[in-house]
């Protein structure tokens, strides 16, 4: 379609939000799929995007480059005549685990294609922008948000399925914790990373299998913190360490990692790093004890200037193009 035919003054808007992947449940794949995980949707960070029509690709604010490069990209896929200018209002911290890379390339590809009627669903502008090639998860929590669990890829998989969907309970609070000073491993060093990892163990993702199918998901109906939290710690220690040698450790930063375990010393229930960090997490059954654990770590920890604590919640609800 060409610009001609369009009313340039015409603009979109488009709102979507981090997510915490908790973890890989099958990387064995002996029955013929493999990884599946397990993420949820969280109110903040944001990327948040306008787009207009445009000589050429184009975008200010934050993560201006990388917005350029996805529309860029999408564009020569589909011959677009036309182009398109960006301005970023925030954008989800890159390299941090949160997701960052999918949610900009879900945003600037549904928002050309909303300004030019392409005609695309979300799993179109996935394939054309390379996203959801081993995890489902932040497809999932662009659509409908809450917490998510994918299907893992099996032979004639294009992107992993969304085999289950749950909101993520109100009261619940989740904590961020951000090094500044690290970066999670991407790219090349990921693709390598899988590569060169062994064989995970069938027998640990057969336990693993069964502790997200009857102890997560069943505790987040019941809103049972206490149990959700046993499984995904289990999976994040079988995971964690098994992806050790690609990360350095169970957890990619080392400041994190000491975050991570003051929170094991007081029995927090669940908590863990974000795909391969270096962001950890931790969720507590309300705000009143997630305000008062931020104030004690940021207090204990104020000499790491490089960590930074946020307070969210779950975000039950998919990105907004407006």
């Amino acid at each position: 379609m060409s610009v001609n035919s369009i009313n340039l003054a015409t603009g979109v808007s488009v709102v979507t939000s981090a997510r915490l992947h908790m973890g890989f449940f099958d990387l064995n794949g002996g029955l013929g799929r493999s990884f599946g995980s397990i993420g949820v949707s969280l109110d903040r960070p944001l990327t948040e995007l306008s787009a207009w029509y445009g000589d050429g690709f184009s975008a200010v604010g934050p993560s201006a480059k990388r917005a350029v490069k996805v529309a860029e990209k999408q564009a020569t896929a589909l011959k677009l005549q036309g182009g398109m200018h960006m301005r970023l209002v925030q954008a989800i911290p890159e390299h941090a685990g949160l997701g960052s890379g999918t949610q900009m390339s879900l945003a600037v590809g549904l928002a050309m294609n909303k300004l030019y009627h392409l005609g695309l669903v979300m799993e179109d502008v996935a394939l054309l922008t390379e996203r959801g090639a081993r995890s489902g998860i932040g497809l999932g929590t662009f659509a409908a948000g809450g917490v998510v669990i994918d299907g893992g890829r099996g032979a004639q998989t294009l992107i992993p399925p969304v085999i289950a969907r749950a909101d993520f309970p109100e009261a619940w609070r989740i904590l961020l914790i951000f090094d500044h000073a690290e970066s999670g491993v991407h790219g090349a060093e990921e693709i390598e990373a899988f590569r060169s990892l062994p064989e995970f163990p069938a027998d640990s993702a057969a336990m693993l299998c069964r502790r997200v199918l009857m102890q997560a998901l069943p505790a987040l109906a019941e809103h049972d913190l206490e149990t959700f939290g046993a499984a995904i710690r289990e999976l994040q220690e079988r995971t964690g360490d098994y992806f050790a040698p690609a990360q350095s450790g169970r957890y990619a930063s080392p400041r994190v990692s000491a975050v991570l375990k003051c929170l094991s010393d007081e029995n927090v229930a669940c908590f863990g790093q974000s795909s391969w960090g270096p962001t950890g997490f931790a969720i507590f059954a309300n705000e009143a004890e997630a305000k008062d654990f931020q104030q004690k770590l940021e207090a204990q920890f104020s000499d790491q200037a490089t960590l930074e604590f946020m307070l969210c919640k779950g975000r039950n609800e998919g990105a907004l193009l407006m």
